[in-house]
């Protein structure tokens, strides 16, 4: 098990309890559209984090619309898991954290939907803010998107 402390994180067991609250979300999908809104984590239990984002998707060709967007977090050795909200809920990935080169803490992932594969990292800054980055290639999806929280007061 990775024990690293990051200042503003703490250790990696407790990054899932760091997350609830609100935060501010700015997406980007490269060359397809933009994403402001509002992200919350919020506790179902011990073991189980509610995530909700809302927010307005503007699309390349200038269009505006709302989005939102639902998964469970709970958190594991090492990190977390992600699930889709369904019922039951299905894993979407596990990540696994450890300290990072340039401060903070960082993990990948894979995932396989039916043929388009998506590749994620996520990295928790010093600064106390968090990114989130996903790769998806396949025959039905192509695109890069980064998500970078900032936590409201």
């Amino acid at each position: 098990m990775n024990e690293a402390t990051i200042e503003g994180w703490g250790d990696i067991l407790q990054i899932t309890q760091k997350l609830i609250g609100s935060w501010s979300l700015n997406r980007v999908i490269e060359s397809q559209a933009t994403m402001q809104g509002i992200a919350t984590f919020t506790p179902l239990d011990r073991e189980w984090l509610a995530y909700r984002e809302q927010g307005d998707l503007k699309l390349a060709n200038g269009a505006t619309v709302k989005a939102e967007r639902e998964y469970v977090f709970s958190r594991s050795d090492g990190g977390f898991k992600v699930f889709f909200r369904e019922d039951p809920p299905r894993l979407f990935h596990e990540i696994s954290l450890s300290a990072s080169p340039r401060g903070g803490l960082s993990g990948h992932a894979h995932h396989l939907c039916r043929r388009d594969e998506y590749q994620s990292a996520y990295m928790f800054l010093p600064d106390g803010t968090f990114v989130v980055r996903h790769v998806v290639s396949g025959p039905a999806k192509d695109y890069t998107m980064n998500t970078t929280y900032r936590r409201l007061a």
